[in-house]
């Protein structure tokens, strides 16, 4: 049996996420606005709440299509609200859209979003750690507080430090698979 990272089994859904995408670096910006949507969406719950939820997000988000998105009106909106698929939270709702609008300036100023985060790693590269067990993992770093400050200031919200080092957790901006995790090496190798 594989050694994963503690918090990847309790159920099937993790154990997928986990073995799967969690820690892959990703460049596809639908796919980055996607964490960006879902990790706001689980400030203050569990990830598995969101992870249960994910396709209903995609549907009612058209596919993570920041561009449809950043369209989006208080018809829609309210629409969304009405929806029982994904957390009905007003201000977490109304940030998905106006985090798609700063998404979209973000994206004309440096060609892409993944663009805009690799400034933020040294040499472009994901950061490599060697955490021993998860209560080594930080909940943020200086790193995930000066990305906040950034995205805040181009005027994304539910974007704070802890939120963004979970968001750079999740596309593989950070590796923080335990050692003796076998995604661990497997995630370090990739780029």
């Amino acid at each position: 049996m594989e050694t994963r990272c503690e918090w990847a089994e309790m159920n099937e859904h993790e154990i997928e996420y986990h073995d799967a995408e969690w820690g892959v670096p990703e460049h596809d910006d639908r796919k980055l606005f996607e964490f960006l949507i879902l990790e706001g969406a689980q400030a203050g719950l569990s990830w598995d709440t969101i992870l249960k939820r994910r396709e209903n997000y995609r549907k009612a988000f058209d596919g993570f299509d920041y561009n449809k998105v950043a369209a989006y009106d208080e018809t829609k909106v309210e629409e969304l609200l009405q929806d029982k698929g994904i957390i009905r939270n007003r201000r977490k709702v109304l940030s998905s859209v106006s985090n798609a609008k700063a998404f979209i300036e973000v994206r004309n100023e440096f060609g892409s979003f993944d663009n805009y985060l690799s400034t933020f790693l040294p040499d472009g590269k994901p950061i490599q750690n060697s955490w021993e067990s998860m209560s080594d993992v930080p909940a943020k770093t200086e790193l995930s507080e000066k990305i906040s400050k950034d995205m805040k200031k181009r005027g994304f919200n539910f974007v704070g430090p802890t939120i963004m080092y979970a968001f750079m957790q999740a596309v593989g901006m950070v590796n923080d698979h335990v050692i003796g995790c076998f995604r661990h090496q497997e995630c370090a190798g990739l780029r």
